[in-house]
């Protein structure tokens, strides 16, 4: 018998994380894949290690006598590939990031990075879309991503994603008639440039009634019922839905998530980064559709 180290990796991921749907999203693979992956493991070892009734999923007697093991396997695994492939680079790269891939995404990015090239640092932000390109420019930064329109990227640029963005309200709250109450992400909000003039060319009054730095606050306060908000589709759900006012206001176009670079040749170590962004950041694109 021998056990897999990918599919050890993905039955913890399915308990850790509470089923095939989250740990497709964390291993940022299918859940087909998950499935597929969980059963080749059971055929190997000749048992059930996994136990489903309806959503709940919980091991079986033989997997939790696994999971201690199979953590070992993973993290020795994990352990041995970071040294073979430990690189000589070094040097600093300084990296921008807007909120929506700053958060745990982004973390573990720089962290693999970090194992692979152990002689090099990098120092990490966090800022608005709207003021990472003039960071780039002013060479404040080496390498930067962010939201910007479709109409907006260069030739250098590397798109990592594309979503579609819709007017998002509280169902209990449907602002169809009045003056607009807009929640924004602040003075420098990227979408502002799209949602304002919209509104105006609608003929709608609006006012700004809350401004959040972040999408959790702005979220929040749209569930809430205290406005309207421009958000990409990842965030509709029960308790935020489309925007329907009496009367007809355009559609939002797309936006697209990138990674761009300070002009010029890149050092090693910042093209080094660069690549490793892109490579790693486009596996949640199927998570973060329309693509």
């Amino acid at each position: 018998m021998q056990l897999d180290v990918e599919s050890l990796r993905t039955f913890l991921a399915v308990l850790d994380h509470g089923g095939m749907t989250a740990a497709a999203r964390e291993l940022h693979t299918s859940q087909s894949a998950v499935s597929w992956k969980i059963k080749r493991l059971e055929e190997r070892v000749g048992r059930q290690l996994l136990l489903r009734d309806g959503r709940t999923i919980s091991p079986s007697f033989d997997g939790r006598n696994l999971i201690d093991d199979a953590r070992s396997i993973v993290s020795t695994h994990d352990r041995a590939v970071d040294r073979l492939q430990c690189s000589e680079l070094s040097g600093t790269v300084r990296l921008g990031a807007d909120e929506e891939v700053a958060t745990s995404h982004m973390a573990d990015v720089l962290g693999q990075f970090k194992r692979l090239h152990p002689n090099t640092a990098v120092e990490f932000v966090i800022d608005a879309s709207q003021r990472l390109p003039g960071k780039l420019d002013r060479g404040e930064i080496d390498v930067a991503v962010f939201q910007t329109g479709i109409e907006d990227v260069l030739p250098t640029d590397e798109v990592l994603w594309t979503e579609e963005l819709f007017w998002m309200t509280s169902p209990d709250s449907p602002h169809r008639t009045g003056a607009v109450p807009l929640i924004t992400f602040g003075d420098d909000c990227f979408y502002g440039r799209i949602a304002e003039p919209a509104l105006d060319r609608a003929g709608l009054d609006h006012q700004i009634v809350f401004s959040g730095q972040s999408s959790a606050a702005v979220k929040a306060a749209v569930e809430a019922g205290l406005g309207v908000a421009v958000l990409s589709t990842r965030y509709l759900d029960c308790a935020m839905v489309k925007w329907q006012p009496d009367v007809d206001v355009e559609s939002l176009p797309n936006v697209a998530q990138i990674a761009r670079s300070s002009s010029g040749q890149r050092e090693p170590v910042v093209d080094a980064l660069f690549k490793a962004i892109v490579s790693t950041t486009g596996e949640i694109a199927e998570e973060a559709a329309p693509i």
